[in-house]
């Protein structure tokens, strides 16, 4: 029990950061806040909202991902490295994939908002 303590404190921790000093964390947060109602008045059934939220989620949990490896290239050298580099623009290439994922999601759930059938 005493892991599951720990680790939900270093999670607090990590949220509590990534809140005060990640813009795009801070970003993807409004979007989830403004994700949440819009969602319910957007979908069209409770799964449909269960997606419109998830892929938002999605995006926060790479864009998590992305900032820990960041911070471990970061921590491990500031100076060039062409391994360094990739992996931070894999990081980004994740974050621009759930980027495109969650516009993918919203926009199908907004036409099958406006023209009242499913796809």
């Amino acid at each position: 029990m005493q892991r599951l303590i720990d680790a939900f404190s270093n999670s607090v921790r990590a949220f509590r950061k990534l809140a005060a000093h990640e813009k795009a964390f801070q970003q993807e947060l409004l979007l989830l806040a403004l994700a949440l109602p819009a969602g319910w008045f957007i979908s069209t059934s409770w799964h449909g909202y269960a997606f419109l939220i998830g892929a938002v989620l999605l995006l926060i949990i790479v864009e998590v991902l992305n900032t820990g490896i960041e911070a471990a290239c970061d921590a491990f050298s500031r100076e060039f490295n062409v391994d360094i580099q990739l992996a931070k623009d894999c990081g980004s290439l994740a974050v621009l994939i759930s980027i495109v994922i969650v516009a993918g999601v919203w926009g199908i759930a907004l036409i099958e908002r406006l023209i009242g059938a499913p796809i």
